[in-house]
This record gives structure tokens, sequence and C-alpha cells, in this order.
């Protein structure tokens, strides 16, 4: 698989607290990991893999045509997983930019996760990633839906000041619900990587505010979807409707 500019790693272990084996429930007769690697591939960004801890996940992806690599079992976040992985993948450093999707957001569409990436055009930018307008009254104030605070620097663009899962910010005027997709910078990932968990990550249990606390700048650009994270029965049921209803 040879790597450019752009590299997507997508995160992929079976020990979810609340959906366990979750990378690989069926979704539409495909196991959801299997769904992420294909809007993956469709976003035509660059290429693809999937890091994981599971002999079953890398089986299920290599039978789609895709590639996988083992990772450790004892990381503590997706990041840490795709860090491990890009040095497997890309020992030569040729990409330049690691994307770290999810593996539990089908409904993503390829043109959001190309959206995802617009903000690294500006060089002041670390990471970039994606939130969309809460357009519901039970989405902000729900601790699960983290909110991002920050101020417009372009239409449809934030530069990140925080991420809560508290009601924020408190008057007037819109929230916006942030999805933990991320495009780091390499030296970004390096670095954040490196830095111990920060106060407000281990209050919040928000790691990207550990980059944010380093002085590291987040950029989200606001999208007009709202994907679906699949971390429940519930929302694994909901997600099975909707392909269903499509086909």
């Amino acid at each position: 698989m040879p790597v450019g500019d752009v590299l997507v790693l997508i995160p992929a272990r079976m020990a979810s607290s609340r959906l366990p084996g979750k990378a690989l429930a069926v979704i539409a007769d495909k196991p959801m990991i299997v769904h992420m690697l294909t809007l993956a591939k469709s976003a035509a960004i660059g290429p693809v893999a999937v890091a994981t801890d599971c002999v079953e996940v890398v089986r299920a992806v290599e039978a789609a045509g895709g590639r996988a690599v083992m990772t450790r079992e004892d990381h503590a976040s997706g990041s840490d997983r795709i860090h491990e992985a890009l040095g497997i993948i890309d020992p030569a450093r040729r990409a330049a930019i690691v994307v770290n999707l999810q593996g539990d957001m089908p409904t993503l569409t390829p043109a959001d996760l190309r959206a995802a990436l617009a903000p690294l055009a500006d060089e002041a930018v670390d990471i970039a990633t994606i939130a969309t307008e809460i357009r519901d009254e039970a989405g902000r104030t729900n601790p699960h839906m983290v909110k991002v605070v920050g101020s417009m620097v372009a239409p449809k663009r934030l530069r990140a000041l925080y991420f809560t899962r508290a009601t924020a910010p408190w008057g007037e005027g819109p929230l916006y619900h942030h999805f933990g997709l991320y495009a780091y910078r390499r030296a970004a990932l390096e670095r954040f990587v490196a830095l111990p968990p920060s106060p407000l990550e281990r209050r919040e249990r928000l790691e990207q505010l550990r980059a944010l606390e380093a002085g590291m700048r987040i950029d989200v650009t606001i999208i007009d979807a709202e994907p679906l994270d699949v971390n429940t029965p519930e929302d694994l049921a909901r997600v099975r409707d909707l392909f269903a209803a499509k086909s």
C-alpha cells in the first residue's frame, strides 16, 4: 500500500464497555468495520488501513480487500493506537497528515470525511475535526453529546477554545456537537501522544483537551449532517434500521 501525503487509519478494538465486539457488529450484511473501510476508500483522500488488537477484525478487513495491522491491546486511546500503526505502515515518514477515523461512524459520508481536512490548509492549524449544529433540546443537555466552544474564523469553521460535556456556551445561540474524527499533522500526532493526560482531559474525559492545554490549535469544520456514533445496542438498532430503509 503506497503511502502519500494523507493516510487514513481506523482504530478498532473489541473491548468496548457499552457495546463489546461492535467492530464486527453486522449492519446490512457487513461488519461495521467494513462499512468504515468502504466509506474511507470512497473519500479518496489517501490510503486506508485498520489498526486493531483483534485477529477477527484483521480477517474481516482482509476478506473485504482492505489492509489491517495488529497493534497492542493496552492502548488508552485511538490516537495511541493509530500512532503505533503509523510507525508500522509508514516507517519512511511519507505521510504528512494522519486521519484518525473512528470505527463506529457508519453513517458518515465521504464528503464529510474530506471536509475534516479543510482547516489544515492553514499552516497554523495542528489538528482538524468536524462538528454539526445541535438542533434538538435534548442534545443540548446530553453529556454524551460533546460540545465544542469556539470562535468563528471563517464560514463554517471554528477555532476550538474548549470541548465539554456540559451545555456550553451559555446564552442564546447555536451549540455544536463535536465528532471524534481527527486529521493530525504528523508532528502534531507525535507530540500529542507523547504528552501526559492533562487535568481537564481527565476531568471531562475528553482527550482533545490535552492538545488545547498544550497550546495546540484545533480547527473545526461545521458540517450539515449528523453522523451517528454506535456506542450502545440502541444506537446499533437505529443504524441497522437506517441501512435497511436505504436498501
